[in-house]
């Protein structure tokens, strides 16, 4: 079927263009042109691509504003969130998910790179299926009208040199060689959907020792599957693994086989300039997540230096402290200016590059993130008459004072998911409170 849709305003590869014609056959864009609207749906303000949530803990939703009272660092809120993780099976996850899914796309999110390591029952033991947890999540992604990159995550140990103890069984398949295995079988079920890509995810250093990342690494090169891993989100990480290994968790990874191309380091906070040089020298993309990272006083990372290197930037709402995207882009400059005392580092267009092109392509989805005929139909409106967004009608205004509450209309993978700022599937706030409350 196709429609098509006029722009008010639209952001193209080369800026921001009045009048845009915008032609989607069925899921991808077959020809955009200025001119008049014509007979053509029309699209107020400004609309951008779909942006893409390059680093996700669905379950984490249910902790917002559950986890302020009182002093604490990343350890004490990691024991919070496992209590959460102890509760879920399939069917709450799949209720879950599918809120907070929405809740993405209401702010403009279509693609949603799930690091997804909730895989067994208690006590670690599979389900029937062993593959629930993670089905669930794609089920999920569909019915909020999301595409998903599944990023099926090895968990071996409890910490650097520490066995798994509690509702870490239940993240384990015991080594990689089983994880592996449980992963071939995800991907199978899953080859030649084009709305779901199944990556892989090597947790951390902390939770697999370095002699069995290669097994996680051989996945994705033979699928030719994203490959995220959590890097340097603190300095007790960082602190225990060059005890361990008289290495930092990069040169680990590196040494490994898990940097490139394909493979994206999530937070990387405190990284070396060895660090830095060796994700932009691999080409490994570096998703921050400025809002968890400042929930949890983790710190600022160098982005602007690890970009200078190579590295591109993603981004990602991680914990969802807050579900906005425009809010993680402009807090990569604004942090920035409070590390360095200086304004100027990131222009508008590359920090929304960094939420749609490069976030797409690090999850799998390079046909995304732009608005050219070949890619994705997926087409977010942000007002430019709100209260934030008013007389200042530049790209700097989306990504500078717009939020999520700004997105009036999404249109992902071709299908109208969001109008006048409504998600088809209903009000979604009540939602998200009925399946947090019985999760609590």
């Amino acid at each position: 079927m196709s429609l098509t849709y006029w722009c008010e305003r639209a952001w193209l590869p080369d800026g921001v263009a009045d009048d845009v014609l915008v032609e989607v056959d069925g899921t991808r864009i077959t020809r955009v042109e200025q001119g008049p609207p014509g007979s053509a749906e029309r699209l107020s303000g400004l609309t951008i691509p779909g942006l893409a949530n390059a680093h996700s803990h669905a379950f984490h939703r249910a902790l917002r504003g559950a986890t302020q009272e009182g002093k604490g660092d990343f350890w004490t809120w990691r024991e919070r969130m496992y209590e959460v993780a102890a509760r879920l099976d399939p069917a709450s996850y799949q209720r879950l998910a599918t809120a907070v899914y929405a809740e993405m796309a209401l702010a403009g999110v279509t693609c949603v790179g799930e690091f997804h390591y909730l895989h067994h029952d208690e006590g670690g033991r599979p389900y029937t299926d062993p593959n629930a947890m993670g089905h669930a999540l794609v089920r999920a992604a569909r019915t909020a009208g999301l595409r998903i990159t599944l990023l099926d995550t090895c968990y071996v140990s409890g910490g650097v040199g520490a066995p798994l103890t509690g509702v870490q069984l239940r993240f384990s398949d015991g080594d990689a060689e089983r994880w592996a295995a449980r992963a071939e079988r995800l991907a199978a079920e899953y080859e030649g959907q084009p709305d779901v890509e199944i990556g892989a995810a090597i947790h951390s250093v902390r939770a697999v020792p370095p002699e069995q990342m290669p097994v996680v690494a051989d996945f994705s090169h033979r699928h030719a599957a994203p490959l995220h891993m959590h890097v340097s989100e603190q300095r007790a990480e960082n602190t225990a693994c060059v005890e361990q290994y008289a290495a930092t968790p990069v040169q680990v990874l590196h040494e490994r086989g898990a940097l490139g191309p394909r493979s994206t380091a999530v937070h990387a906070t405190h990284l070396t300039d060895v660090d830095i040089e060796l994700l932009g020298q691999s080409g490994t993309y570096m998703c921050v997540c400025p809002t968890t990272e400042r929930d949890l006083a983790d710190g600022i990372g160098p982005t602007r230096a690890a970009f200078e290197r190579g590295a591109q930037i993603t981004l990602g709402s991680d914990s969802h402290a807050v579900i906005d995207l425009f809010e993680e882009a402009r807090a990569v400059e604004l942090h920035e200016r409070l590390a360095t005392e200086r304004r100027g580092h990131w222009p508008a267009a590359d920090l929304l590059a960094a939420a749609a092109g490069a976030g797409h392509a690090s999850l799998g989805f390079p046909d995304a993130g732009l608005l050219v005929p070949g890619a994705w139909a997926d087409l977010v409106s942000i007002r430019l008459d709100s209260v934030r967004t008013a007389g200042t009608p530049g790209l700097e205004a989306v990504v500078f004072a717009a939020t999520a509450a700004d997105v009036h209309s999404v249109v992902s993978g071709g299908r109208r998911i969001v109008t006048d700022g409504r998600h088809v599937l209903g009000d979604i706030g009540p939602l998200l409170a009925e399946t947090i409350a019985d999760l609590r």
